[in-house]
């Protein structure tokens, strides 16, 4: 008599979402702050690193673009707008390059300990949002430095920044999600962000794109991240320039970007929600 063997079933462990909402937020705040205060246990400037990095990446291109290339004689608060670029680009990339190895660099936590498993590209956005935090504080003390004023454009701000949280997270979520199978996706996210930074308004203001073409400057205002440095700008630092919908081409033109931050955000969980149950396995 022979005896069938059953086919083998898949263990699955915990989805993205499980629990009560108090304890997700206990264990995001919990993780979080673990990753801030390992991150620079043995650097001797530790935290101060944070503020350094962007400001001598601010230094150094601030030099080239307003002394060789002469580009800051062209346009109003060009040291603000290139500052505030970098903080808030600085943000999206830390974000989303901290959660690619998040699933695999919490493995043992994983296979230990039954939680949801979305705690861990939130507590990375977490992390960095404490960062950005920090870092708009020298923003706003070079805006003060700079006689810049309060203006009513600074209540945008909340908005400006939940947008590029929203947006963060949501790739965040998918390239962690990614990298489990496919660990090819770390040098080529590295890729993606070099062609990112230098396809937004950071190093130039978008006006300038005008002159090559106005269908560029829309096509780089497709990107979300363009729009949240564009708006940054207009809203906290220079009225006067362009806001993102006057960028874009329009205010309906806005709808293609917001569509691809949706878009993202979506993607983004749907995939990790199907990745979470079986990451310990996977890993």
């Amino acid at each position: 008599m022979s005896i069938e063997s059953e086919p083998l079933q898949r263990i699955t462990g915990p989805s993205a979402l499980t629990g009560d909402a108090r304890r997700f937020a206990h264990l995001t705040w919990m993780l979080a702050s673990t990753q801030f205060k390992t991150r620079f246990l043995d650097s001797t400037l530790g935290y101060l690193w944070t503020l350094f990095r962007p400001l001598m990446l601010f230094g150094v291109l601030y030099f080239v673009f307003s002394e060789i290339v002469r580009l800051g004689e062209e346009v109003n608060h060009y040291p603000l707008i290139l500052l505030s670029g970098i903080v808030l680009f600085t943000f999206f990339s830390e974000t989303t390059g901290d959660a690619v190895s998040s699933l695999v660099d919490q493995e043992s936590l994983i296979r230990k300990i039954s939680f949801p498993r979305l705690v861990i590209p939130i507590s990375v956005a977490l992390n960095s949002l404490i960062n950005l935090a920090s870092n708009l504080v020298v923003v706003f003390i070079f805006l003060a430095a700079s006689g810049i004023e309060p203006i009513w454009g600074w209540l945008e701000l909340p908005l400006i920044l939940l947008v590029l949280i929203a947006l963060s997270t949501g790739v965040g979520m998918l390239v962690a999600a990614l990298y489990v199978p496919y660990r090819d996706v770390r040098p080529i996210w590295d890729v993606v962000l070099q062609a990112l930074f230098y396809a937004s308004p950071v190093l130039y203001p978008i006006e300038i794109v005008n002159r090559v073409g106005e269908g560029l400057q829309r096509l780089i205002m497709f990107n979300p991240l363009a729009v949240v440095i564009q708006q940054f700008r207009h809203a906290v630092i220079d009225p006067t320039a362009p806001s993102a919908a006057e960028a874009i081409g329009g205010g309906a033109w806005l709808l293609v970007p917001f569509g691809v931050l949706v878009g993202l955000l979506v993607l983004g969980f749907v995939v990790f929600n199907r990745m979470a149950p079986v990451a310990a396995e996977e890993l």
